[in-house]
């Protein structure tokens, strides 16, 4: 399926699990499994937990996910750094 026909959903990184793929909570609440698309491991983009994230979502599978865009933590629409 052609990226532009995924749906755009944003969430926030909770669990990076082994070889790629992330556990992502979206702001509805769902958490799924998404991986890394073809250019952000191209362009060696990082992951990390805590992250926002836009994934898109192919709406025939709702359960699985590819991160498009790793959102900038100071930029508009991000997250504060969570303290501690």
């Amino acid at each position: 399926m052609p990226r532009e026909d995924l749906v755009q959903l944003e969430g926030q990184v909770s669990d990076a699990t082994g070889g790629g793929n992330y556990r992502v909570t979206l702001d509805n609440g769902v958490t799924i499994l998404a991986k890394l698309c073809g250019q952000m491991k191209r362009f060696k983009i990082r992951v990390i937990v805590g992250d926002r994230v836009t994934v898109g979502v192919s709406p025939y599978d709702l359960s699985h996910g590819l991160i498009v865009h790793r959102h900038n933590p100071g930029s508009p629409g991000a997250s504060p750094p969570q303290t501690r």
